[in-house]
């Protein structure tokens, strides 16, 4: 028995090494294929460039929808089929107008804004009021009614240049955005202005959703360039009494039938564990969201293209997604995950490329902890292809009801950050700001992780 153990040791340990060289040998195959054959780059074009911007209820959403599902078709998997999804239908109508009103220093001033996703619209009559500037939904308790009754509500808070982490500094400043306007209305605002939420100083604003609340008034609300909220702060300093119009003609209409659509190959030993990668297939109306989330879409396909070209055959069921209606409603990942919940499904992982087409650095997880240590215990075979940070806290919205509903791992895939906020829901997303081997480069690392996920499990 003494002499018994070391051999098993060493036998342990052989078996460990040939198993990480196979591996390695797998994900460089992997790289090599998708760097030099990719058609993630060229499948972006045609969605970006083609189709165009495609925000839910939209004619491009629907060509989306059909183009997705004829191009994984093509490709030959083993199912491509179409899930029904009733999603919001918001419409910008008419380009926004805005003016600084009344300057002592500026007199009228034309400044950019566009509609906030969702927000009721002024119509040709417009909203025309003095300013009251915060910094925070807190303020609004402490000025109060008697303050803000009958003005517009200027939200002047900006991401957080310190921070490192740019997710993290647009987490700080988002919320103004999405509960402003109704956190305005409460104390009798008759509109919201919010300064873009970037990281960049341009004369490009970014939209993005507010969410209302069903017992205060809706008030139209407008997302203000850097550029013009700082020339706005100015201005008020030097004439706190002055007025701002802005005019839009945006409108919520009836909600209308979309789809998810879901590609599959199917698990040779363990086909009813579900291993899913994905993107939402929707986007804002300006730009062509070619960052958000074009790229996750192309690249959630190109991972089962790549493994199917390669030759791989999974032990278990991998499917790509894409999404519908993550950027005004997550409908799309909502029905998602009650369908699968219906179905008795078992999702395993689920993993998501939603923030943007950027060289990637790692993977950001939520789930079971032993889960997260076996995918951080990749690590080293990673690393050569630049993706180092594995284990902190993160996802998709799209995959979060998988998590929530049936405890699933999700996992998001992490680029590098720093750009994106340059772009994230502007008239700028768009495909000549991507870079052709940082994307392929986001595609390989999904494709070798959900390689190692459907080789190992994930527990």
């Amino acid at each position: 028995m003494k002499n018994a153990l070391p051999v098993l040791f060493l036998f342990l340990l052989s078996y460990q090494a040939l198993a990480q060289t196979e591996d390695e040998k797998m994900i460089k195959a992997i790289f090599d294929k998708t760097l030099t054959d990719g058609q993630a780059y060229d499948n972006l074009d045609y969605l970006t460039n083609k189709i165009g911007a495609r925000l839910s209820g939209s004619p491009q959403a629907a060509a989306a929808v059909e183009w997705s599902k004829q191009l994984m078709e093509s490709y030959g998997f083993d199912k491509v089929y179409l899930q029904e999804v009733m999603v919001p239908h918001w419409v910008r109508g008419t380009r926004e107008k805005a003016r600084i009103v009344n300057s002592d220093k500026l007199g009228t001033r034309e400044v950019n804004v566009r509609a906030l996703g969702n927000s009721v619209g002024t119509g040709s009559k417009g909203v025309l009021a003095e300013v009251v500037e915060v910094m925070g939904l807190d303020e609004l308790e402490n000025l109060g009614k008697k303050n803000i009754e009958g003005k517009i509500v200027f939200f002047n808070r900006p991401m957080d240049q310190t921070q490192i982490a740019t997710f993290s500094a647009y987490g700080g400043a988002v919320d103004q955005r999405g509960s402003g306007p109704s956190e305005a209305a409460k104390y009798g605002a008759i509109g919201v202005v919010v300064r873009s939420v970037a990281t960049v100083s341009d004369d490009f604003p970014h939209t993005g959703s507010l969410r209302y609340k069903d017992d205060l008034p809706k008030i139209p609300a407008v997302a203000i360039s850097t550029n013009d909220a700082d020339v706005l702060a100015k201005a008020l300093k030097s004439s706190p009494g002055l007025k701002f119009y802005f005019e839009t003609y945006c409108e919520m209409l009836p909600d209308v039938l979309s789809y998810n659509v879901i590609a599959e190959m199917t698990g040779t030993e363990k086909p009813d564990e579900i291993i899913v990668v994905g993107g939402h297939l929707d986007s804002w109306d300006l730009g062509t969201g070619a960052h958000d989330d074009g790229s996750g879409c192309v690249q959630s396909i190109e991972v089962l293209r790549t493994l199917k070209e390669i030759g791989y055959k999974p032990k278990r069921t991998l499917r790509a997604v894409m999404f519908m209606n993550e950027e005004n409603g997550l409908r799309g990942g909502t029905i998602y995950a009650e369908i699968a919940k219906e179905k008795g499904e078992n999702h395993i992982s689920a993993l998501e490329s939603d923030s943007g087409g950027f060289s990637p650095r790692g993977f950001r997880m939520t789930g079971d902890e032993n889960s997260i240590k076996l995918l951080s215990s990749w690590r080293p075979i990673f690393e050569p292809y630049g993706i180092y940070e594995f284990g902190l806290p993160g996802g998709g919205a799209d995959i979060g009801p998988l998590n929530k509903s049936q405890g699933t791992l999700i996992i998001g895939l992490m680029p590098d950050s720093q750009r994106y906020f340059d772009y994230h829901h502007t008239d700028n997303d768009t495909f000549d700001k991507v870079n052709k081997r940082e994307l392929h480069l986001g595609a390989a690392g999904m494709t070798a992780l959900v390689y190692m996920m459907d080789k190992y499990g994930v527990k």
